[in-house]
């Protein structure tokens, strides 16, 4: 009997001990199969995918800047607004959108700003100045509405000669278009808002687009063009009078020049983002008081001068010349040939031509 059972223990054993093997056998199996890794096949060498080409459907050049714009807007007239330059309101509100702004000198030494703009936006812009005759005259060049707030006699007279579009705030469109900021002291706190200007158009019937048959101001290069000039231009002081004090730097990372006056950064109120441009015009004119209010004049009818084109760090000397009567003005590089110009926003001075020495080109 005991035989049996030590014979019946050992045959128990013996299948217990097969039936782990296949339990542990299994268990293996999961593991393995649970953790196995993932094996790929090294990927192949390819061409670097060539980027699409950029799409401009339903843009062109602007005439103004160069830049690719939405078709609509580089067929609307462009607007012009007058901006003071006192020193309360320096830093302008709205200037940054302009696309060309022109400084010149207006009586007792202080300068004062047109900004020729296409695309124009928001409800305050300004502060809005009166017009003086060599800015309804430049205003003229580029077919563009003139924005302004009062005018000289000689504004009159020459806004009448060149049947130029404008809104006046001291006319009976005053109302619709400007508004007075009653927190701030008066000439200085008169404002346009882009409604307004609209509202003053239609009510005067003013084409907003330009005709057919216009022709472009400026010629620019397709791409992003090094002068070929071998005068340095990283800081370029322009003397008008010790009441502004404007000069303008150069900053190699991103090619543009930035615009100082009174001591600091000249801003955009509406954005606190400091003016910058990637072309600078000095256009010398035969300049002049014309009465014995210091009001100035400039030789700008049927006229021709020198100047200088700067871009990219450098400078070239340039020539201009301008016919009024027929909106036409251009500028010329050395060979005679009209000057091509970099895409981008442009700074134009208009200067003296018997104080050429009281504009500085630093390296």
């Amino acid at each position: 009997m005991k035989k049996l059972v030590y014979t019946l223990l050992i045959i128990f054993i013996v299948i217990f001990a097969i039936a782990c093997k296949k339990e542990n056998n299994k268990t293996d199996d999961n593991i393995i199969q649970d953790y196995e890794p993932k094996i790929t096949k090294p990927l192949l060498p390819t061409d670097t995918p060539t980027p699409p080409e950029e799409s401009h459907e339903g843009e062109v050049r602007s005439t103004l800047t160069g830049l690719w714009v939405p078709e609509e807007v580089a067929r609307k007239r462009p607007y012009a607004i007058q901006f003071s330059n006192f020193k309360t309101v320096s830093n302008q509100w709205g200037i940054g959108q302009a696309d060309i702004v022109y400084e010149a000198l207006v009586e007792g030494g202080i300068t004062r700003l047109l900004a020729i703009g296409e695309n124009y936006s928001g409800d305050r812009l300004g502060s809005v100045r009166s017009s003086r005759h060599y800015f309804a005259s430049i205003a003229d060049e580029y077919d563009s509405i003139y924005i302004h707030y009062g005018k000289t006699k000689y504004a009159v007279a020459k806004l009448k000669e060149l049947g130029i579009d404008n809104l006046d705030g001291e006319t009976g469109i005053g109302t619709t278009v400007f508004y007075r900021d009653k927190s701030m002291k008066a000439p200085h706190n008169a404002f346009a808002s882009i409604d307004g200007i609209l509202a003053g158009i239609k009510k005067k019937g003013y084409d907003t687009e330009h005709p057919k048959d216009y022709e472009a101001h400026y010629k620019f290069y397709q791409e992003d063009t090094n002068l070929k000039s071998d005068t340095k231009a990283n800081k370029i002081t322009i003397g008008f009078s010790n009441y502004t004090s404007p000069y303008l730097e150069y900053n190699t990372e991103d090619k543009l020049y930035y615009r100082y006056q009174f001591g600091g950064p000249h801003k955009d109120a509406n954005t606190g983002e400091q003016l910058n441009f990637k072309n600078i015009i000095i256009q010398f004119v035969r300049e002049w008081d014309i009465d014995k209010n210091d009001y100035q004049t400039m030789d700008l009818e049927d006229a021709s001068g020198s100047g200088y084109y700067i871009s990219n760090g450098m400078k070239v000397d340039i020539t201009w010349k301008k016919n009024e009567a027929s909106k036409w003005m251009r500028y010329y590089d050395a060979s005679g040939e009209e000057l091509t110009m970099n895409p981008g926003k442009t700074f134009i001075a208009l200067f003296p031509d018997d104080r050429v020495k009281d504009v500085k080109i630093e390296n």
